[in-house]
């Protein structure tokens, strides 16, 4: 009798470890290759600036790419940022690029005819703009950078858009009220610890490394944006309807915050690219960034808000067609 209940009980696991192979090759499908070979050619993906989230993230999607598909080449193209990421697939330089939606709503405004190849592939995740200055300044507003050497951002980028648009909110301006120096995140943090700028201005998804490695080696501070501006800059133009008045969690970067908050502005960041790629190739594309978010994220934490439920909405661009198959084919 013991050894036919041992065999049934044997018999019963044995089911229920089959069944639990099943269920989970159910729930992880969506992140399997498709049933076919993969795409293979060339592609130019625009990144940004070194020390930023969006060169971090190209590089470690184009590791991604290259597992999924491994016989198509990605040139990774270094750039200023959003505004000029939106302009490189806009006249076909690049083909895929990261960028703000605020960006995208500006180009979009000022270049109706070329903007109109434009297409979403995802929604991934926030930039939060960082105001930066030094634990001893006497900085403690915006008000206070009137004739004041600040940072705000390279040309092109979108620190530059947004930074320019806060201080205008402030009651500043930036052609007279301060001493704008054109300094990105690969050199103003070493500019800032040498006292050749008072403050400068970064957007971007947290942490980001240039802070991060800053904070190891220099005292700073965040000044605070109030959420009172973000009415006032919704009032400039079209564009600056994407801004949202939000917190920096106190988790950003615990060694400069010590558990404080800081009321600041952010805006989501796009996957775009155009009307003319291939929709199977952006298909695969849409999948490898979806189902490489954990892997990703545990480097580049920002990577860890994708999310497939907030991914298609990647407002003011519509959602290209081999984007839309993949959402398609995962819909529950």
């Amino acid at each position: 009798m013991s050894k036919v209940l041992a065999r049934i009980g044997r018999r019963r696991a044995l089911q229920g470890a089959a069944a639990g192979v099943v269920a989970l090759g159910l729930s992880l499908w969506w992140l399997l290759p498709l049933g076919e070979d993969p795409p293979s050619g060339s592609i130019n993906f625009s990144t940004g600036s070194p020390g930023g989230v969006y060169q971090d993230y190209g590089e470690r999607l184009h590791h991604e790419l290259a597992k999924d598909m491994p016989n198509l080449k990605v040139t990774l193209k270094p750039s200023h940022g959003s505004q000029d990421n939106v302009k490189s697939v806009a006249d076909g330089t690049s083909d895929f690029t990261i960028a703000a939606a605020d960006a995208v709503q500006t180009y979009e405004s000022q270049h109706k005819c070329s903007s109109a190849r434009l297409r979403g592939v995802a929604r991934l995740y926030d930039d939060y703009v960082q105001l930066v200055v030094p634990r001893d300044s006497d900085i403690s507003s915006l008000k206070d950078l009137r004739d004041r050497k600040v940072g705000t951002g390279l040309s092109g980028s979108g620190v530059r858009l947004i930074a320019e648009r806060v201080l205008k909110a402030a009651g500043l301006d930036p052609a007279k009220d301060i001493t704008a120096v054109e300094a990105g995140i690969n050199t103003a943090p070493q500019q800032l610890k040498d006292g050749k700028i008072d403050a400068f201005f970064w957007s971007g998804g947290l942490p980001t490394g240039g802070l991060t490695a800053l904070a190891k080696t220099f005292d700073f501070r965040f000044v605070p944006i109030d959420a009172s501006l973000v009415a006032k800059m919704h009032n400039q133009d079209s564009s600056t309807g994407y801004y949202r008045a939000t917190n920096m969690p106190e988790s950003a970067y615990p060694s400069i915050q010590h558990g404080r908050t800081v009321p600041t502005i952010a805006v989501a960041n796009l996957l775009m690219t155009r009307t003319d790629m291939d929709p199977r190739l952006t298909e695969w594309l849409t999948r490898t960034v979806i189902k490489s978010r954990d892997t990703i994220g545990h480097e580049v934490h920002s990577a860890q808000l994708v999310d497939l439920r907030t991914a298609i909405y990647t407002d003011p661009l519509p959602l290209h067609e081999g984007a839309r198959r993949y959402y398609r084919s995962v819909k529950p």
